[in-house]
């Protein structure tokens, strides 16, 4: 993610804001270009990008429920930005925990679009594509005892996420119920879609064989590997081959999460480097914890590249949060097949497989 500013008066802005706090401008998030601008009324719904002067523009029609800060394309009558085209249900925006959680879940959702727009990764929708296209749908569990609790996951181009996963109490229980060291809305959007560029990238641009020389096997049956991981739990020594627990269940997990790992690194290192963080302990005369991100993590030549980078702007981040009393910001290690497989990722998202 990159450093914005506000273009009237240099305030820092965080990419979900919808208002700078110093000056009062609205703001709105430019994707065509990148940006995040401070605008100024254009006449009637339009506004003008003080970033883009001649790029006037509406906003998304989400932006009514405050669910977004994104303007539609210029140029078309589209109603939806970008990222919320991609819509297919939304919850009743008329019970105020649910708009709540709903929002919650579209800033994870646009952090996630920032990304895939940042690679031009193909993004089609359902309408354009009825078959692939990719599609959300939020929503609530039915009332106690009417029905089966809405289940996360990916189905064909078919993304659902449940809704209560937006309060952090039962995100927090789930996650010590399965075990897991971590647990976000964030993660679960580049867990879900990295399942559907498997889906495009891999199964259908021919680069099954590829892809199985470094996860495996996926022809094994997905159900009984996913019921043994559950009453089984993994192997020993997982850690030394994959990135988390859940990936050891099936080839298909193990690419959805080094696909979401590989997206956690990039974009924190994007984040890191807009700051102008470095690492260079003085306990560490060898430099080996040294590290300086003097690339953009986005465009970086190989994962040796970012994983130089990222070992020990992550030893850091982590001491930090221990020292605030928190668990580890990254509570993962990236063993050498690890880093094999993440470089499937970077060389798949460049073009290079």
């Amino acid at each position: 993610m990159k450093l914005f500013q506000c273009q009237s008066c240099g305030n820092i802005l965080y990419f979900e804001n919808r208002t700078c706090e110093r000056c009062g401008h609205r703001l709105a998030y430019l994707p065509e270009t990148g940006m995040l601008s401070a605008l100024e009324p254009a006449g009637g719904t339009s506004w003008t990008p003080l970033a883009a002067s001649d790029r006037p523009g509406l906003f998304c029609t989400n932006a009514d429920h405050d669910a977004c800060n994104w303007l539609v394309p210029p140029g078309t009558s589209d109603a939806f930005c970008l990222a919320c085209r991609h819509n297919g249900t939304i919850p009743d925006v008329s019970n105020p925990t649910y708009l709540e959680a709903w929002r919650q879940l579209e800033f994870a959702k646009h952090r996630l679009f920032y990304t895939l727009l940042r690679w031009n990764l193909p993004l089609k929708t359902r309408a354009e594509d009825p078959e692939h296209g990719l599609i959300f749908h939020f929503l609530a569990d039915p009332p106690e005892n009417q029905g089966p609790k809405v289940m996360t996951g990916h189905d064909n181009g078919v993304i659902t996420i449940a809704l209560v996963e937006a309060d952090d109490a039962e995100r927090e229980k789930r996650r010590s119920q399965m075990g897991e060291p971590y647990r976000t809305l964030l993660g679960h959007f580049r867990h879900e879609v990295g399942h559907h560029y498997w889906d495009v990238l891999v199964r259908d641009a021919g680069r099954l064989d590829a892809c199985r020389a470094v996860f495996g096997d996926d022809s094994q049956d997905y159900n009984a590997a996913l019921q043994r991981h559950y009453d089984q739990g993994p192997p020993p020594n997982w850690q030394d081959s994959f990135v988390s627990a859940y990936a050891t269940t099936h080839p298909w997990e193990d690419f959805a999460e080094t696909w979401a790992h590989y997206l956690h690194i990039v974009d924190t290192l994007e984040m890191a480097s807009a700051f102008g963080m470095q690492v260079n302990p003085l306990v560490d005369a060898s430099g080996n914890l040294a590290g300086r991100i003097d690339f953009d993590p986005y465009r970086a030549e190989s994962i040796g590249q970012i994983v130089d980078a990222w070992l020990p702007v992550v030893f850091a981040l982590n001491s930090v949060n221990r020292a605030m009393g928190h668990a580890d910001l990254y509570p993962f290690v990236l063993a050498p097949p690890v880093v094999t497989k993440l470089g499937f990722i970077h060389d798949l998202v460049h073009g290079k497989v």
